[in-house]
């Protein structure tokens, strides 16, 4: 595998001359106050333009105006013709489609398929803005305006459709987003490398159909090139029942990685080697590519689709993945292996560009809520080995960790000082995807080289991984010591089965990092969904909260943890949530946000729900099947369990409970989850109460504030 070449030591653009737009432009007023008579690449986004390293559109477009080209934005355009998509004129290389930070669907759907009426990435949280299925809408308006100019796509809604995928809204499997949309290279995962060497490549000359070789890009070919030998997924991990299969997947090197049956519920032994891979090696010195059942096969058999998606998340290590092909009628959809991770002074570099770190002046004094919520935070890491099935981040950046260095990280907190307006001293998180994985990898480049595994911290902690958060507690400390910063707050997810494994770090972030409020998500208290998603057992959440309130009271402080719960995630029964509603009573919770399992694209979890097998493990066709809430009825039931203080739910946890045969249950002491009658029609909550963090309600519990839902 070559070295692939910095970001920062490519040869620049000639239109480098110009130098950097204060703002990059979005008409042609702008354009021509910059001295522009074209762009070299127009990016179309489905979020209002926002220059900050944490959207997307802001970074893609500062990464390539560092690589000397004239990047203009097309923010948020009316798709009802092709006129918006004129706006900056024909670009000279290409155009770029991306849906925004958030997958269109899931900004303008709740988990119950009901329209939203609020898009907090559109000025003043104006819903409507962008249409479902962003990515093939603004591609098909492009074609439109633009029918001879490259056009690449790309954002979490291309990258979770890359393949055949279930599609949650419509309930039945939809074809890559690649034919749909017409593009002519679709990127995935973190795209700097591929989108810079694309740009460039096009700048010589070559063509966008030439371009086969990218890691990170997939692209629709009629048939497989000459010089590559083509493995059937199907060989290697057969679904079907045989006898004694042998596991492809077992050349981790380490026992660790090898041996554990854990998730993945295949042998265990002490096999060093992938043989049936190996043996393919031997006799075919050709370089290999995995075909995956076509979309024809896995729109109508579960089987394949579940195994499809195995398939797909077991080549996900950059180091050791091959490339897959899936037919989708007589054309080929292709995906080459994921990009190389970004180096520490790339990662710096990248997040060092002159973002203004604003809105786009066009919007006034408008407010767009997600810049809000982020303008004063800092984005010290990228990816996440956590592997959580319903998780789609792990998909799109890897999960191997990039990480910026503790100077980038610091410069960029005396930049928010020193220039923003609305600074008043508090940093409100230093995170990113995860809070605490910063600096974590494997203690070995060769194992992390060869390892498949989905997780580094399911069933439990990898022995390999180094899990010391040392240097994490000396970028906080050095961070909340900044001149001028009063608080540094730590507002991502935070992993606690890693934070117990350095007791240092709960302590410096119990004292000088939570506002009052933690949030963390053990998700479920029982085994059964526990294990589906790929989550540590309660137990670890115990730990961590004995920690949390021992380092609270050492600091003189009331704090509270606010633990997150999904409801209705595959593998769960009504009993299950039963069980959970009833550890909430005991601990004396009442959350007044809850989270109803939503099907992302491409997610394990997703491949369980539509499937009913569980891809964590061998999928054949006698596979058992496993518990999934589909029915809106019963989605609602586990909702309704985790807000079982809540009278409106009354009715229906009491018909459940009789069902169940668990009317035990039902009554008004201590051990019942709900009172045998309803309360008069007239009977209001009192309003007072419920405005105040853990105020007292009228049955004496204590109610866990409002807060923001987690995006996934």
């Amino acid at each position: 595998m070559s070295t692939p070449t910095p970001l920062y030591a490519y040869r620049k653009y000639w239109a480098e001359c110009f130098g950097p737009a204060p703002e990059l432009p979005t008409s042609r007023e702008e354009m021509d106050a910059l001295g522009w008579d074209s762009c070299d690449v127009i990016v179309v986004t489905g979020d209002a333009y926002v220059d900050h390293p944490s959207f997307g559109m802001a970074v893609i477009g500062r990464v390539l105006e560092a690589q000397g080209f004239r990047v203009g934005i097309i923010s948020q355009p009316d798709w009802t013709s092709a006129e918006s998509f004129k706006a900056l004129g024909r670009p000279n290389l290409f155009f770029g489609v991306a849906a925004g930070n958030m997958d269109s669907m899931i900004n303008r759907y709740t988990a119950d398929r009901k329209r939203r009426n609020d898009d907090a990435y559109t000025p003043d949280n104006e819903g409507g803005k962008r249409p479902d299925r962003a990515v093939i809408v603004y591609s098909q308006r492009v074609r439109e305006a633009y029918r001879d100019v490259p056009l690449v796509i790309g954002s979490i809604e291309a990258s979770l459709r890359r393949i055949a995928h279930y599609d949650y809204w419509s309930d039945k499997v939809r074809r890559s987003v690649l034919l749909d949309s017409r593009a002519d290279l679709l990127l995935y995962g973190n795209a700097e490398r591929a989108i810079v060497e694309v740009a460039h490549r096009l700048a010589e000359g070559q063509s966008i159909r030439d371009i086969r070789d990218l890691r990170g890009t997939a692209f629709v070919r009629k048939r497989i090139p000459e010089g590559w030998r083509e493995i059937d997924s199907t060989s290697i991990d057969v679904v079907g029942p045989v006898e004694k299969p042998l596991n492809p997947y077992a050349d981790t090197r380490t026992e660790s990685c090898a041996s554990q049956a854990g998730p993945e519920g295949e042998a265990s032994a002490t096999v060093q080697h992938a043989e049936p891979v190996t043996l393919l090696d031997r006799r075919d010195a050709r370089p290999a590519v995995i075909r995956i059942p076509a979309y024809e096969q896995v729109k109508d058999d579960s089987a394949l689709y579940a195994h499809a998606s195995r398939i797909l998340h077991k080549e996900t290590n950059p180091h050791n993945a091959r490339p897959l092909v899936q037919a989708h009628g007589d054309r080929d959809v292709w995906l080459n292996p994921p990009p190389i991770p970004l180096e520490t002074d790339e990662l710096d570099w990248v997040f060092e560009l002159p973002y203004t770190r604003l809105p786009h002046s066009r919007y006034g004094a408008a407010r767009i809520p997600a810049y809000e919520m982020i303008r004063h935070s800092v984005n010290i890491m990228r990816g996440c080995f956590g592997g959580c099935t319903f998780c789609s981040i792990t998909e799109h950046e890897g999960r191997i960790i990039q990480n910026r260095s503790e100077d980038s990280i610091i410069r960029e907190v005396e930049k928010i000082r020193d220039t923003s307006t609305a600074f008043t001293g508090v940093i409100s998180d230093l995170g990113g995807p995860t809070a605490n994985m910063w600096r974590l990898a494997c203690k070995s480049k060769e194992i992390e080289a060869s390892c498949r595994k989905l997780s580094c911290v399911f069933p439990g902690i990898c022995k390999n991984l180094h899990t010391d958060q040392t240097p994490l507690i000396g970028l906080y400390r050095r961070a909340r010591n900044v001149e001028g910063v009063k608080k540094v707050l730590i507002a991502s997810g935070l992993r606690y089965d890693l934070a117990v494994e350095t007791p240092e770090y709960v302590e410096e972030l119990v004292t000088h990092h939570v506002g009052g409020y933690l949030k963390i998500a053990p998700e479920h208290t029982e085994d059964a969904p526990l294990t589906k998603m790929m989550k540590p057992g309660i137990g670890t959440y115990d730990r961590f909260k004995a920690m949390f309130e021992k380092y609270s009271k050492a600091a003189g402080k009331e704090q509270f943890l606010i633990p997150y719960f999904i409801a209705a995630h595959p593998g769960t029964r009504d009993e299950d949530m039963m069980n959970l509603a009833l550890w909430l009573k005991r601990n004396k919770f009442r959350a007044d946000q809850v989270q109803t399992f939503y099907p992302s694209p491409m997610a394990t979890a997703t491949a369980m729900y539509h499937s009913g097998k569980n891809p964590l493990k061998r999928v054949t066709r006698g596979s058992d099947t496993m518990p999934t809430v589909r029915k809106l009825s019963q989605r609602r039931l586990h909702k309704a369990f985790l807000r079982y203080h809540d009278p409106d739910n009354w009715p229906t946890l009491r018909k459940a409970l009789k069902k169940m045969g668990r009317a035990d249950l039902i009554g008004n002491g201590k051990v019942h989850l709900v009172p045998p009658r309803q309360p008069p029609k007239r009977h209001q909550r009192v309003p007072a109460a419920a405005s105040r963090p853990f105020a007292t309600q009228h049955n004496g519990l204590p109610r866990t504030p409002t807060v923001k839902k987690r995006r996934r």
